[in-house]
């Protein structure tokens, strides 16, 4: 027992700290051992930090060349593109760090205060109906009940920040979401607004669910090409397949109809890197590059069967519109490379058929477009066509100097021009269309006005191209316009009359898939939904911009020429064409 207390007593003077200070050698051996020690775990906790770091940097880089791995592989000319699902959103609405003047910030406030009352009332009176009728306060199903203004808001409500409202969405989107209607649907609306909208949705959150109802809907549609001549029906029925054309065309399918899926079929398969729905739009270029004429103007009826346009009037407004849009758009898209190089050819030609196209009134010189039926002009300008001076100011940098500056010109004279489609009325807000007189300029056609976005459309490219204030101004004194005009206790209508400013009870939903989203854009910084990144189709949906290969680049699986090359062998003669 003495020893064990002995032994103890022996080792508990260690820890006495009187014991090393007799003992200096043994003290100086403790503080280097405790120094050895403490680099040691410093030195492990540091390498530990250092490896987290480099797998960090390791794990983003391989995310990168992935992407860029995907761009590269390709299938017959379309690189599969896998969005990556982390997209950071603070270019797109956290624009706190960025230079921004405060009469702007104040102005991209209230439009966005205008989305939240527009959609709030959505939400509360007509949750998953296409749309809602504000003065009755219920919803409609114009489009078969897809829940259209839903879909179209959804870029719209992520641009804005408005999470909360954009999560409840994309939820309604996985749970209530079905396309397995017995309902006979447009192609073209369908596409523009479904497709469109899901697929801008994808690529600003980078979540799937878009992705695969995108690739659902287009799936339904896909029939609508199976024609003789490949030239799209434009009505569809989403259950069971069956095409057609509306009975008031006389079996005819319509220009803009059939020429306006481009954007969001390839987009789909850039994405998806299955080449079916890139094929069936892009044989509808083919098809009418046949015959395309020397001014690049087409009539707006074509026959599905023989893929030969019909005598019938020549516009860039309702019915044709959009056709010539895409022609630029795609060329966009594509990051202007050679594969997408006869895109931009055919739009120039079509360019020219324009000029032809221009007059201007008196006593105001005001600029516009006028129709065709045959040899001989209508001066008349639709509100639709307003889209054509932001078409020609973004198309307007692929010309040499001295072109270009003559088209942005035309393009600012076409805008003061719709602008003043407002400002003529008491309202201040455009008829649907309007007609030229000599001596008189211009009086409205049509006079209702449905919440339309053409002519905030061309001042939100003017002022990202140009700079210049005027279109800012112009576009606020049209929001003010819809403020005092349109707006109702339950969301924004349309006016009956433009002259006396009866209301009609419709919230369309390109009010705020385009409209707003406009407006928001035209008050913010030029970073945010860049156009050196994106590209807007028909219906405002941002779509991001993805390189295609350009021709001899093609898989070695994919044995049939690139569209660019048939194109490019059909006007010089190969293939069979003219």
């Amino acid at each position: 027992m003495a020893r064990s207390r002995s032994s103890s007593s022996i080792r508990w003077r260690y820890l006495n700290p009187a014991y090393y200070l007799k003992r200096p050698k043994r003290l100086a051996l403790l503080f280097m051992a405790f120094v050895f020690v403490s680099f040691f775990v410093w030195d492990r906790q540091t390498l530990v930090r250092e490896h987290e770091e480099e797998l960090s940097k390791l794990k983003e880089e391989m995310e990168r060349l992935q992407n860029e791995l995907g761009e590269l592989t390709n299938e017959g000319g379309v690189p599969v593109k896998k969005m990556n699902p982390t997209t950071k959103r603070i270019d797109l609405t956290k624009m706190d760090n960025l230079p921004t003047d405060p009469i702007e910030a104040q102005r991209r406030e209230k439009v966005k205060d205008a989305m939240v009352h527009a959609w709030t009332s959505y939400e509360k009176y007509a949750w998953g109906h296409d749309e809602l009728q504000p003065q009755s306060k219920n919803g409609v199903d114009s489009f078969g009940g897809l829940g259209a203004t839903l879909i179209d808001s959804l870029d719209t409500l992520y641009i804005m920040g408005l999470d909360e409202q954009f999560q409840r969405a994309r939820e309604w989107v996985a749970n209530s979401l079905d396309f397995n209607k017995n309902y006979d649907a447009s192609v073209f609306e369908t596409t523009i607004r479904v497709v469109g909208g899901l697929i801008s949705a994808y690529d600003l959150s980078g979540d799937n669910l878009f992705l695969e109802k995108a690739k659902d809907i287009a799936d339904r549609l896909l029939p609508a090409w199976n024609t003789p001549s490949g030239i799209p029906y434009n009505i569809i029925n989403l259950a069971h397949g069956n095409a057609h054309n509306p009975g008031w065309t006389g079996g005819d399918s319509i220009l803009a109809d059939s020429g306006t899926e481009q954007l969001e079929f390839i987009a789909l398969s850039q994405r998806t890197g299955d080449l079916k729905y890139q094929q069936k739009v892009e044989n509808v270029i083919l098809e009418l590059n046949k015959t395309f004429p020397a001014d690049g103007l087409l009539p707006i009826y074509i026959n599905p069967h023989r893929g030969t346009t019909s005598h019938s009037t020549i516009t860039f407004g309702a019915m044709g519109d959009s056709f010539y849009e895409y022609l630029l758009k795609v060329w966009i898209q594509g990051n202007k490379t050679t594969e997408v190089k006869l895109y931009r050819e055919m739009w120039e030609t079509s360019m020219k058929g324009l000029l032809s196209l221009v007059r201007r009134t008196a006593p105001s010189s005001f600029t516009y477009i006028s129709e065709k039926i045959g040899n001989s002009l209508i001066d008349k300008m639709d509100e639709l066509a307003c889209f054509a001076p932001g078409m020609i100011a973004l198309g307007s940098s692929g010309y040499g100097p001295a072109e270009s500056t003559k088209f942005l010109n035309l393009a600012e004279e076409l805008a003061w021009t719709c602008y003043n489609f407002y400002q003529s009325t008491p309202t201040k807000l455009a008829g649907e269309n309007y007609f030229f007189h000599s001596g008189q300029d211009m009086t409205v056609g049509t006079s209702w006005n449905i919440l339309r976005p053409e002519t905030v459309e061309s001042l939100f490219y003017l002022w990202r191209l140009t700079g210049n204030k005027t279109y800012q101004e112009w576009g606020w004194n049209i929001f003010q316009a819809f403020e005092k005009n349109s707006r109702v206790e339950a969301g924004y209508v349309g006016l009956k009359d433009v002259n006396t400013g009866v209301k009609d009870n419709m919230m369309q939903s390109f009010f705020l898939a385009e409209t707003l989203k406009y407006l928001y854009l035209l008050f913010s910084p030029p970073s945010v939904i860049s156009l050196d990144e994106w590209v807007f189709n028909t219906e405002a949906h941002p779509i991001k911009i993805v390189s295609r290969l350009g021709v001899g680049e093609t898989s070695k699986r994919q044995k049939q020429p690139t569209t660019n090359t048939r194109l490019r062998a059909r006007r010089e003669g190969r293939f069979g064409g003219t």
